[in-house]
């Protein structure tokens, strides 16, 4: 038998080896995606008049696509438009996101795109992070300290669950590429700081999100049905690596959420 899919590939980046079944990802049998329309499956409309409609469309979601390719149950924690604060502040209160039936064995969270680039949120820092108090992470007023205090309200309810941040793709934008970067670095910084939590990220890796990438998996300004799954495979794939490459932060995952544990392998 051959075990390389399972192994890591000497001087492999992370997207060199697209997994079409989900590879490694389907460890995890309850996934989180935390996020934005990009997170949502959301369609552009446009009618005559060119009047714009904007669509949730859940079942078209890449995290719905990482469900069929899985078998995993994948939550969609996400609407267009969303932004941290707002996830904290109203939005998953209102949903009931933060329900203990729902806790996930890991949490994909993309968020930025609105903070940012839409809202021009302040990126704060990781200082903003107050250690054992969301409210006071939340009090800093700044994506970083948002960011940070939705990390800890799901890690207080599922402590063993594992984090994937999620950066911004390349535009081409200068400006806004400057922007996706540190906010890219932010989350570095974030993987640091909290146990079992690592980055996908596309900023890096990822092809470049220019006019000739739109032309073939973008409707408008969101994606198209091709490019929900083209970012399903890359995702899916990214955490597949990251496995891969740390299977010793892996090999307790069937026991998060259950009152086991090895205490002679690493949580």
């Amino acid at each position: 038998m051959d075990l390389t899919p399972y192994l890591p590939i000497e001087n492999e980046k992370p997207l060199d080896r697209i997994v079409d079944d989900g590879g490694l990802c389907a460890i995890f049998r309850t996934i989180a995606c935390i996020g934005d329309s990009l997170s949502s499956g959301e369609f552009e409309s446009t009618k005559a008049d060119g009047t714009k409609g904007y669509h949730d469309y859940y079942e078209y979601s890449w995290g719905q696509y990482i469900a069929r390719m899985t078998g995993a149950k994948v939550y969609n924690f996400s609407k267009g438009g969303m932004t941290a604060k707002e996830y904290l502040d109203s939005f998953a209160d209102r949903r009931g996101l933060w329900a203990e039936e729902k806790a996930s064995q890991a949490y994909i969270m993309a968020l930025g795109v609105n903070d940012l680039h839409n809202k021009k949120q302040p990126l704060g820092q990781i200082g903003d992070i107050v250690d054992g108090d969301w409210r006071a992470s939340a009090a800093a007023g700044t994506f970083a300290g948002w960011y940070g205090a939705i990390i800890q309200r799901y890690r207080a309810i599922q402590p063993k669950s594992r984090f994937f941040f999620v950066t911004m793709p390349r535009s081409g934008n200068p400006e806004r590429d400057a922007m996706s970067a540190a906010h890219a670095e932010l989350l570095y910084q974030l993987a640091e700081k909290f146990d079992f939590a690592y980055v996908i990220d596309l900023h890096k890796y990822a092809p470049v999100y220019d006019a000739e990438f739109k032309r073939l998996f973008y409707l408008g300004n969101h994606m198209n049905a091709a490019g929900y799954l083209l970012t399903a495979r890359m995702v899916a794939s990214y955490i597949d690596y990251i496995v891969r490459n740390k299977p010793e932060d892996f090999t307790q995952v069937g026991f998060i959420g259950t009152p086991h544990h090895n205490a002679f392998a690493k949580w």
